[in-house]
């Protein structure tokens, strides 16, 4: 029977050092993330002009410390102050996923995509998603659902806004040197299919990362980073 990770982890550190078992956490110092209570305490809260707490910052953040996966910028700040911070700074990118098989990607595409401050999340398909890989960042930025392709592409024809797909499929144009349109929608398929054939009917262009090795296809989550980057590199607000 095969061993728990803690003990195989345990066994190869003993079969090393030839001595004790030397355990993960003794090797391996968690580092705290975030900050603590803020300094000073509450008489040195941020107020406004009239002495009252500042609205835009969290009174249990500020008595308790901030260890949400937060940039220092926007500690001890409320989640609405947060939304409301980015809505000034987002940038005319929307990114689609197709979500039929409930993709574990999908969270970790919501992640990058709030790293980058897209305009808006679409979720095509399912109406759940796994959420874990987005690392609550999902509460910070603007979700959108259609329930299929056909209304998420109404939306994009009503908003003005081209669709590009992303996908290695035969035809495909090579993302390095292809200028996006700076108001655009990036729209991705399932880790395992890929766009559906009606999304990439209705693409204005497909295009793919070029590989160099011998695997065929990229993760979903990592392409999706690659093709939001090669986006910001030409029209991020930088």
């Amino acid at each position: 029977m095969a061993q728990p990770l803690a003990d195989q982890r345990t066994t190869e550190a003993t079969e090393a050092g030839g001595g004790e078992p030397v355990r993960p956490e003794e090797t391996e110092p968690q580092l705290e993330v975030g900050v603590g209570p803020w300094p000073g305490g509450e008489a040195a809260w941020p107020r406004t002009e009239t002495g009252e707490l500042d609205p835009r910052y969290d009174v249990e953040l500020l008595a308790a410390g901030d260890r949400r996966n937060v940039v220092d910028e926007f500690r001890y700040l409320t989640m609405e102050a947060i939304v409301a911070e980015l809505d000034t700074r987002r940038h005319p990118l929307h990114v689609a996923i197709e979500n039929w098989g409930h993709d574990l990607n999908i969270g970790s595409v919501v992640r990058t995509a709030n790293a980058f401050a897209a305009a808006e999340i679409h979720i095509v398909g399912r109406r759940r998603w796994n959420r874990r890989g987005a690392m609550v960042t999902d509460r910070y930025q603007h979700i959108r659902h259609h329930p299929d392709v056909a209304a998420f592409l109404e939306w994009a024809r009503e908003a003005g806004v081209p669709v590009i797909g992303i996908d290695n499929v035969p035809g495909s144009i090579p993302i390095e040197g292809y200028v996006f349109p700076r108001e655009c929608a990036l729209l991705f398929g399932q880790e395992s299919t890929g766009l559906t054939e009606e999304a990439r009917l209705a693409s204005t262009d497909i295009l793919h990362i070029t590989q160099f090795g011998s695997t065929r296809s990229i993760n979903a989550g990592a392409a999706a980073a690659i093709a939001m980057h090669a986006w910001v590199v030409q029209h991020g607000q930088i």
